[in-house]
């Protein structure tokens, strides 16, 4: 992957951004085009928060993957929603469910 179309796909994000007064968080992997200096850059001048996998194993990002399917397919966070309220009252259930009332093998 380069980090033009990273950046490309960035900005697009930005541009049709809806809640922009909210703060944001970018997660990454360590990728390199997520560590390139005009991601980096484009990440500082919009007030992004910057958060990357400890130490760049690759089994970081698959278990964050893996959860975010979960909350989607399981909890139907993959929906529309109607407002910022409802997408935090949702998260807060599914957390809650995945924690407490889903099914572990552990």
């Amino acid at each position: 992957m380069e980090a033009a179309s990273t950046l490309k796909a960035l900005e697009m994000a930005l541009k049709a951004r809806k809640y922009k007064d909210l703060p944001l968080i970018h997660h990454s992997d360590r990728g390199l085009q997520y560590c390139s200096k005009l991601y980096i850059d484009c990440l500082i001048k919009n007030n992004i928060t910057i958060s990357m996998t400890e130490n760049g194993s690759p089994y970081d990002n698959a278990v964050a993957e893996r959860v975010n399917g979960i909350f989607k397919d399981e909890f139907g966070l993959a929906e529309q929603l109607d407002n910022h309220h409802e997408a935090l009252v949702q998260v807060k259930e599914s957390i809650y469910a995945y924690n407490f009332l889903r099914p572990h093998l552990s």
